[in-house]
């Protein structure tokens, strides 16, 4: 049974592994190590009590959510979701209420998992009380770290409360039917309008991206993986399930080693690991990237954002055995879909001092298009599209954005996905594709079309940095009028003051256009971060209109 569920669903891999290997660790947590027979129980037995609570009360879509953090009793709820045939929707503690009610609200969600990180998120947010109070529907609210008493239960007679002690045991759970189109999770993302869209991902999807990258990297019960990224980032999938597909081991760190990210690879004792380039360039700025500092690792992958070749550098120096790939993928590709293997041959295929994103992975489709969707000449750049199996269902609820994000163009049968990603296309067969930023980010400067990645390359050249942001500003209504950048200290830099600002400006001025250089350079002591652990380019310009004001 174990391998027929394998075929068709995630949790299914899950639980192959985990006949295979019951007593390996699955993962360590807040110093505990929970085994793969004891991950199996607790997830089929919130299963059980999920499916037994669902065939008595209107369930609504087959979808939970889970509020949780970086917890045992988190991730096996994530699993026990899906084991009970539901797809899942990520929330983590510390989003606003507002914002939580939004994702439950859209996603027609009939149950929430809740964590005591869960809960306790709440109460900063004026209390669990008055969050259910607040849900417009009737929900299946478990607690998976805490018992509920009767008292709790008369505060909220709308909804159905049920503990960690009222659970089935796992011996009452039985295989839902799930097919390989239904939804593994639905992950909201940030909208250019404002407003979040739900991206709604297959288990025929996520599957195949395991697949293929288990082979790719010859994953197994040995290696001991990092786990870098929160559970509303669509990476976390690589981080839970392909350690939990091969009976690997998730190791997950504590606040503190977060924030030291070396030393949390060094005391894990970590063979793979995965993070933004931004977690990267904090280490090499703390000047942890010394030669041979994680002598274990045999695989580093970067994703989320563009790899500058000094951080690519510094890292390989420090994971000699390693083999180091940057990889790349929007969520409505599932995770990442083109792949580049970084060696000695990468400072001659770079772009801008960024790390090329290589070719796509196995079954998938790219093309670089120009506006009219037509193809455009080798060597020349466009907006990349791409199709093949891990193409995802489209967005929950908005068939109108997904006609247009999901189209087929001129000559094509098959629906590709437009990334917004400008692209270029090698010059030349065996060569690799190179980012060359969002298609939003080649902006009118003074009428001249010029692409933010080519300023920031030139800015990290001359101040020695290995991160540079460039911004068009102040605003026109013809585009901007010209460019504003921020810097911060790299590894050889000990404080930013010592950054030579008008130095730098005055040797842009002799390799740039003059339209190109910024009117300023602003020096941090340190790059704000988003909860995905990327630059924060928001905030960024958020501060450049408090300045303004």
């Amino acid at each position: 049974m174990e391998q027929q569920m394998r075929e068709a669903s995630l949790h299914g891999y899950v639980l192959a592994a985990a006949a295979a290997h019951p007593e390996r660790p699955a993962m360590e947590v807040d110093g505990e190590t929970l085994s793969y027979a004891q991950l199996r129980e607790r997830a089929t037995s919130l299963a059980a009590g999920l499916m037994a609570h669902a065939a008595q009360r209107d369930a609504g879509p087959r979808l939970t959510a889970a509020l949780v953090g970086r917890s045992a009793a988190g991730f096996s709820g994530i699993l026990g979701a899906l084991c009970s045939g539901h797809g899942y929707v990520p929330m983590v503690p510390g989003l606003p209420a507002a914002r939580l009610r939004l994702m439950i609200t859209r996603s027609e969600a009939r149950t929430l998992l809740l964590d005591a990180e869960g809960e306790a998120g709440l109460d900063e947010h004026g209390g669990f009380d008055e969050f259910l109070d607040s849900l417009e529907q009737p929900m299946l609210v478990v607690l998976l770290e805490a018992e509920v008493d009767d008292a709790r239960r008369a505060r909220h007679p709308r909804h159905t409360l049920v503990g960690r002690d009222e659970l089935p045991p796992a011996a009452q759970w039985s295989r839902p039917r799930v097919v390989p189109e239904d939804i593994a999770y639905l992950l909201f993302t940030s909208g250019s309008t404002g407003e979040p869209k739900g991206v709604m991902v297959a288990h025929r999807n996520i599957t195949r991206f395991l697949d293929v990258v288990i082979e790719r990297y010859e994953l197994g019960p040995e290696d001991r993986f990092s786990h870098l990224f929160e559970i509303t980032f669509d990476l976390s999938l690589f981080d839970l399930f392909a350690p939990w597909s091969v009976g690997g081991c998730l190791c997950v760190p504590d606040k503190r080693d977060r924030m030291l990210p070396a030393r949390y690879v060094a005391k894990a004792g970590l063979s793979v690991y995965f993070s933004v380039p931004s977690a990267a360039l904090l280490m090499k700025q703390l000047r942890a990237l010394t030669p041979d500092a994680f002598p274990e690792l045999r695989l580093a992958l970067f994703c989320g954002e563009a790899l500058p070749l000094a951080v690519a550098e510094s890292f390989a120096a420090a994971a000699p055995a390693a083999v180091l790939e940057n990889i790349y993928g929007p969520t409505e590709l599932t995770l990442a879909c083109t792949t580049y293997r970084i060696g000695a041959h990468t400072a001659g295929e770079c772009e801008n001092e960024v790390v090329p994103i290589g070719e796509p992975f196995p079954g998938m489709r790219a093309k670089i298009v120009d506006a009219q969707l037509a193809e455009v000449a080798p060597g020349e750049s466009g907006e990349l599209i791409m199709a093949g199996p891990q193409r995802a269902l489209g967005y929950w609820r908005d068939p109108q954005k997904t006609a247009a994000a999901f189209m087929v163009p001129p000559g094509e049968t098959e629906r590709f996905y437009r990334t917004g990603d400008r692209v270029r296309r090698p010059a030349q067969a065996g060569a690799p594709m190179t980012f060359l930023g969002r298609m939003d980010t080649q902006v009118k400067i003074k009428g001249y079309r010029v692409e933010l990645g080519e300023i920031e390359a030139a800015i990290c050249r001359e101040a020695g940095v290995a991160a540079a942001v460039a911004v068009a500003w102040p605003k026109t209504p013809a585009g901007a009028s010209g460019v504003v950048a921020f810097v911060a200290p790299g590894a050889a830099r000990v404080r930013a003051g010592d950054i030579d600002v008008d130095g730098i400006l005055d040797a842009l001025e002799v390799s740039l256009p003059r339209y190109m250089v910024p009117s300023d350079l602003h020096v941090l002591e340190a790059f704000p971060l988003n909860q995905n652990g990327k630059i924060d380019r928001r905030a960024l310009l958020a501060r450049l209109r408090e300045e303004e004001d």
